[in-house]
C-alpha cells in the first residue's frame, strides 16, 4: 500500500489522527514536522526565527521527498506543506492524500493556547482567519476530504479507513 498522507490547515488534527490511523491500520506513523526538527536539531519556531520561512519550506520539501520514498506509512504534514506544487505532486504520486478540515471557530478554539506555531504570532483568531483566506482551496486536491469538527477520534479514523479501503479496492494503491 502507498503512504497515507494527511494534509490540512493547522489544528485540524493531522498528528493526532495520523497516529491513531497508523495504529488502527498496522502502519508506521511519521510526522513531517518532527522529522524536520530531528534533522535540523532545533524547533520549528527556531528555524523560522534563525533562517526564515523560505529556508524551512526548502527543508520541508527535501524531508517530504525522503519520507515518501520510504513508503507504507501514515505521514502527517504541516499545514503549509501543500503550498509548493512540487510537494503536492510528490504526495499524489507516492500516497493517498487525505485532507482534514474543521470550521474556523473550531480551529481558533483548538489553537488559542498553542505557542509553538510561528505563523500564529500576532493573535490566533486574526492569523487563523487571514491564513485560511490565503490558503482557500489549497487542500482541495486531495481525493479524500474529512471534516473533523465535533467528531470523535475513533469516528474520524473509521471514516478515513473506510474511504481508503474503498479506494484501494477500486484499484488505487
Amino acid at each position: 500500500m502507498k503512504n497515507l498522507v494527511l494534509v490540512g490547515f493547522m489544528g485540524t488534527g493531522k498528528t493526532t489522527v495520523g497516529a491513531a490511523l497508523a495504529a488502527s491500520m498496522g502502519m508506521k506513523h511519521t510526522d513531517l514536522d518532527d522529522a524536520i526538527v530531528e534533522s535540523e536539531g532545533r524547533s520549528i519556531p527556531e528555524i523560522f526565527t534563525d533562517q526564515g520561512e523560505a529556508y524551512f519550506r526548502d527543508v520541508e520539501t527535501k524531508r517530504l521527498a525522503q519520507l515518501l520514498a520510504a513508503g507504507h506509512q501514515v505521514l502527517t504534514t504541516g499545514g503549509g506543506a501543500v503550498l509548493r506544487k512540487q510537494n503536492v505532486e510528490m504526495m499524489m504520486e507516492h500516497g493517498i492524500v487525505i485532507t482534514l478540515y474543521a470550521t474556523e471557530e473550531e480551529l481558533i478554539k483548538r489553537l488559542e493556547n498553542d505557542t509553538g506555531r510561528p505563523l500564529l504570532a500576532g493573535g490566533v483568531a486574526t492569523r487563523v482567519k487571514t491564513l485560511m483566506a490565503e490558503r482557500a482551496g489549497v487542500y482541495d486536491f486531495a481525493p479524500i476530504q474529512v471534516d473533523t469538527t465535533g467528531k470523535s477520534l475513533s469516528d474520524i479514523v473509521m471514516e478515513i479507513t473506510s474511504q481508503v479501503v474503498e479506494r484501494t479496492q477500486d484499484g488505487e494503491q
